[in-house]
C-alpha cells in the first residue's frame, strides 16, 4: 500500500505497486505537477514473514515513516513507542536548563510537561501497549525525573523518592488512556471513516497463539467486569458522562 498525498493506492502482488506509481508520476508530470516524495509513504501488510518493501521514484526509495509515527507489518506499537522515548529524551537534553539550577523546579516540570512529554505521546492515542512497552514508558518517565534533579541512576535513591521531591505521581500511562478516551469517544458520536475500524472485521482465521491485544480493551475493561462494545457506544454520545469516565480509568 502506498499513501500519496492522502491518497492511497494498493497492489496484491507487491511487484505491481512499482509500475503503478511509475504510472502515476508520469501522469502527473503531464499535468504540470509532481509527487511530493517526502508525503508519499509506502507500507506492506503480511501475515508471513514481515520484510521490507522497496519502491523508488526519482531515484528515491519512498520511506515507511508516516505523518510522524513509525508504521510496520504487524501492527505493532513497541517500535514506535521505543522511538518516540529516544526522540523526547533527546528533546530533553538539547534543553539545557531543564539541566541548570537557575531556574525553580516547579518551572522546569512545566517544561517538561509542554516541551518533552508532547514529544514522547505523539500519536499515543493509536497505541496499543503491552506490559513490556508500559514498565518502559513507565522507566521513561522516571528517568526524566531523575535527570531533572541530577540523581545518578547509581544513587541509592528510590523512585518514590524522587517522585516525592519533585512533587509528582507516575501519571504518563493515565495520561495516554486519558487521550485514548478522548479520541474514541469523538469517533463514536460521530459517522465517520475511523469509526468503522474498530467496527470492522478482518476475513480469514486467526493466527495461533494469544489473541492480541486491541485498542479497545482498556475502555472496555471496567474494575472487575469488562463492559461490551454497545454499552461503550451508549456512554460514549453522552460527552459528560464519558468524560467522567475518562477521568476515573485506572
Amino acid at each position: 500500500m502506498c499513501f500519496a498525498d492522502d491518497h492511497a493506492m494498493t497492489a496484491s502482488p507487491e511487484e505491481g505497486l512499482q509500475p503503478m506509481m511509475e504510472a502515476l508520476e508520469r501522469t502527473s508530470e503531464e499535468y504540470g505537477m509532481r509527487i511530493n516524495l517526502k508525503k508519499t509513504k509506502v507500507m506492506m501488510f503480511t501475515k508471513g514473514q514481515p520484510r521490507k518493501l522497496s519502491i523508488w521514484l526519482r531515484n528515491t526509495e519512498l520511506e515507511f515513516c508516516y505523518l510522524g509515527s513509525l508504521l510496520i507489518e504487524d501492527a505493532r506499537c513497541d517500535k514506535e513507542i521505543k522511538k518516540r522515548i529516544a526522540v523526547a529524551k533527546a528533546a530533553f537534553m538539547s534543553r539545557g536548563e531543564l539541566l541548570r539550577g537557575n531556574i525553580s523546579r516547579d518551572l522546569k516540570k512545566r517544561m517538561v510537561k509542554s516541551l518533552v512529554w508532547s514529544v514522547a505521546l505523539y500519536g499515543s492515542e493509536t497505541w496499543t501497549p503491552r506490559k513490556e512497552d508500559i514498565k518502559r514508558i513507565q522507566a521513561f518517565e522516571m528517568w526524566i525525573w531523575r535527570k531533572m534533579e541530577k540523581i545518578s541512576w547509581t544513587a541509592h535513591v528510590s523512585n518514590e523518592e524522587v517522585l516525592s521531591l519533585v512533587k509528582e505521581q507516575r501519571c504518563l500511562v493515565h495520561v495516554i488512556k486519558q487521550r485514548q478516551a478522548n479520541w474514541i469517544g469523538h469517533d463514536l458520536r460521530h459517522d465517520c471513516l475511523l469509526k468503522t475500524v474498530p467496527e470492522g472485521k478482518m476475513e480469514g482465521k486467526r493466527t495461533r497463539g494469544k489473541p492480541r491485544r486491541k485498542m479497545l480493551d482498556s475502555l472496555t475493561q471496567q474494575e472487575d467486569k469488562k463492559i461490551n462494545y454497545q454499552e461503550l457506544k451508549r456512554r460514549a454520545e453522552d460527552r459528560i458522562q464519558w468524560h467522567h469516565h475518562q477521568l476515573n480509568l485506572p
